[in-house]
């Protein structure tokens, strides 16, 4: 049995918004609508709180998490795919791998536009673990199946793959392997409880 979920919307264009009970509904609301936002929460209440927050992605309705550092990727603002990497209170770490004029004023990396979201899933994951590394943490979350549980442990299907994901699939999986050898732990959270969340879930 599935739990039920809500969708909270908001169209900046004509300042509508409002919850609904299923993924279809709130796609026919949203299509088209340049710059809507929407998210999925597990109640009604959690998505009325961030629709009174003002519907932005960075807020976040978390609960006391794990300290350690967090990784998405996402389409949520529309401009393509973001990478980012937080810690547990959702603070951005992602310039301790890179250059801050590369990141946006949302402290995240926005992709080349031919970018996948997988791939950006696969980036985040390499700069967490560098991070983890530098800051000397031993815990790395991310919300992605294929990247955890496959695509960073050698499970790659080389021949379906740009030669580009395969090479920093190979890069995440060395990185992956020398963290846990020194008692790093990799673990996969549901999307709703990622700090480092940068867009929703079905």
């Amino acid at each position: 049995m599935s739990v039920k979920k809500f969708y909270a919307y908001f169209i900046p264009q004509i300042g509508k918004s409002g919850i609904v009970d299923s993924w279809g509904k709130c796609e026919k609301i949203i299509s088209g609508k340049t710059g809507a936002r929407y998210r999925g929460f597990k109640t009604r209440v959690e998505a009325e709180k961030w629709l009174k927050l003002g519907a932005n992605y960075e807020i976040k309705i978390l609960k006391k998490l794990t300290p350690g550092i967090y990784f998405d990727a996402g389409t949520g603002r529309g401009h393509g795919v973001e990478i980012s990497v937080t810690d547990e209170s959702g603070k951005n770490l992602l310039h301790k791998s890179l250059p801050k004029e590369l990141l946006n004023k949302f402290g995240k990396y926005l992709l080349d536009s031919s970018a996948t979201n997988n791939y950006g899933e696969l980036l985040a994951m390499k700069y967490a673990l560098e991070i983890a590394k530098k800051k000397k943490v031993k815990k790395v979350f991310g919300d992605s199946r294929l990247v955890i549980d496959y695509w960073s442990k050698w499970a790659i299907k080389r021949k379906e793959l740009s030669e580009e994901t395969v090479l920093l699939a190979e890069e995440v999986s060395r990185l992956r392997s020398d963290f846990e050898k020194k008692e790093g732990i990799v673990r996969r959270i549901f999307g709703d409880d990622n700090p480092a969340d940068l867009g929703f879930h079905k």
